[in-house]
């Protein structure tokens, strides 16, 4: 499996970050990826309100990006938001393609001085998509930290977990990332892909969530693959999905799993 991780730098303008997508994927598809994985917020960077260009799933913004997959045959995942009851949006990621899922984010970010539930409805489902024969599972920023999502998409037959990210910055964040993609790739023993926006800014300065950059590939036992720098950039990694087989025959911790929540419901 050949994914591109375009970590890109969004703008305020929908019409200006969709650009950036199409340049990243026509790049992606010379490189012969079967995916390119943007960051959550492709759409429109949180400089800017959420509420003010929340479109439809099936909108003017995600319609575009629906036909240049399409039109290059590659499959994308990529953050936007779209429209939810009550005046909220749904910070939600689009994958299409060769198929087409929606995942809108389940563990808002509520922490560290931000509100996201003040303006962001969140989703209740657990999501993967298949690409590949495989599964991929998806997450979005926050549901980093929580470990029972990954490992119940892994149950579920993923065995990659993409990961969007419009990651704040501030003291610590950055070794916080890291620790959290190398610990989810060890909970789910899958290859995670996590994708964030490049830095805006000094990445050790508390401020809006608008990236650190530092995207990065964590292997099935936990080995950094790939780390990128604050920079946009794109890069093509390959993923052997034999490794996932291996190490979780070795560390059958997800046969552990089911093996304690069977022995819990049966109070044994």
């Amino acid at each position: 499996m050949r994914i591109a991780l375009a970590q890109i730098r969004s703008t305020t303008s929908p019409r200006v970050n969709l650009a950036l997508v199409t340049d990243a994927a026509r790049q992606a598809v010379q490189a012969g990826a079967d995916a390119v994985v943007f960051p959550e917020a492709t759409m429109c960077s949180f400089l800017r309100p959420p509420a003010q260009i929340a479109e439809p799933f099936d909108g003017p913004w995600a319609s575009a990006v629906r036909e240049l997959a399409r039109e290059l045959g590659i499959t994308v995942v990529a953050g936007m938001f779209t429209t939810a009851p009550g005046g909220l949006v749904h910070n939600t990621l689009l994958a299409t393609g060769g198929t087409e899922a929606r995942y809108d984010k389940i563990h808002l970010f509520d922490a560290l001085g931000n509100r996201e539930s003040e303006h962001v409805a969140p989703g209740h489902q657990l999501v993967s998509v298949p690409l590949a024969g495989q599964q991929l599972g998806l997450a979005v920023c926050y549901d980093i930290r929580f470990p029972q999502q990954f490992i119940d998409l892994a149950l579920g037959g993923a065995r990659v977990m993409v990961v969007c990210a419009s990651w704040a910055p501030g003291p610590g964040k950055l070794a916080q990332w890291r620790t959290l993609v190398i610990a989810r790739a060890m909970d789910s023993t899958s290859f995670v892909i996590a994708v964030d926006q490049a830095a805006s800014g000094d990445i050790n300065a508390s401020g809006p969530p608008t990236g650190v950059g530092h995207s990065m590939v964590a292997g099935p036992a936990g080995e950094v693959l790939l780390e990128l720098g604050s920079e946009p950039e794109l890069f093509i990694v390959d993923l052997d999905l034999r490794q996932v087989d291996a190490t979780r025959e070795a560390l059958p911790v997800l046969r552990g799993h089911k093996q304690a929540s069977q022995n819990l419901r049966s109070g044994r």
